[in-house]
């Protein structure tokens, strides 16, 4: 029976190695050191799921008309996705930045995950179509990365929305953490299988039901997939991928100087970016 004392050993050794999954996948968290300069702006708090708080800045257009959600990647904040702000606002857009959970000035919760990402997209745009300043029927939704593949799910899920603006998404979450265990020089057997198995567990999604390559297809709004021609982080290829699966024509895809998270580039690419939304908005 001395086989037995092995039961105990055997499920530390597995609660270890989840806690060291968790905790090295966990999103590092950077508040805020910058405002919006030069904006008439205010800082606001929102509900989301599980009775957490998300941190945001609002910044109001001059009259009432759409708005656009914000959202950034994974890691960042809602100062980092500043660039495009000044160019929209000035383009007759309401924007709400958003911090997500786990992020910048949000609360913190149990994980962040692309599925939470998309929760919080789902209150933000809440709290926006509740706004005075705001057309509640012309609503849209930026993401980054993350925020980009969270923007495409939310969307998926929804008919009231006009348009979605996804930068430097990726096509599919497995594909994405396997390049991230390559870099980490994690072999897939069986430890990677082991953590994309788990992570799933964590999240409570399948990879293939919230992958953006997959979602797109089920997004009933006009869609601008943005991706940077040098992003070493994701491949332009799979801008590509999730172009190609498309079910509509009212997808379309850009492909821009810059990487991954260069937002000046994509800055400069704000004229065909409010030149989709206006079109789109106008439906």
């Amino acid at each position: 029976m001395h086989w037995l004392w092995g039961i105990p050993l055997l499920a530390g050794g597995v609660g270890a190695l989840n806690f060291g999954i968790r905790r090295g996948l966990a999103a590092p968290r950077v508040a805020e050191a910058g405002r919006p300069e030069g904006l008439l702006w205010r800082e606001v708090s929102m509900p989301t799921c599980n009775a957490k708080k998300l941190y945001g800045w609002f910044i109001p257009a001059e009259t009432p008309g759409p708005a656009l959600v914000v959202m950034h990647g994974w890691g960042g904040n809602a100062e980092m996705m500043l660039p495009l702000a000044a160019p929209l606002h000035t383009a007759g857009y309401s924007l709400l930045l958003v911090d997500a959970r786990c992020h910048g000035q949000s609360d913190g919760d149990t994980f962040a995950s692309l599925p939470r990402f998309a929760e919080d997209i789902d209150a933000a745009l809440r709290w926006l179509a509740d706004q005075p300043e705001v057309d509640a029927q012309r609503l849209g939704v930026v993401g980054h990365s993350v925020g980009a593949g969270a923007a495409l799910l939310a969307a998926s899920r929804r008919t009231d929305l006009r348009a979605v603006v996804s930068l430097a998404a990726f096509a599919h979450p497995a594909a994405m953490m396997r390049r991230w265990m390559a870099g980490m020089h994690i072999p897939y057997w069986p430890l990677g299988a082991y953590i994309l198995a788990y992570v799933q567990r964590v999240i409570g999604h399948r990879f293939d039901a919230i992958a953006p390559c997959n979602t797109i297809a089920r997004v009933t709004c006009p869609v601008l997939i943005v991706h940077g021609l040098s992003d070493d982080t994701v491949p332009v290829a799979e801008a590509q991928q999730i172009y190609a699966a498309r079910a509509s024509d009212a997808v379309e895809l850009l492909l821009v100087p810059g990487s991954h998270d260069d937002y000046g580039d994509i800055g400069r690419q704000i004229g065909a970016l409010q030149d989709f939304l206006d079109r789109a908005m106008r439906r």
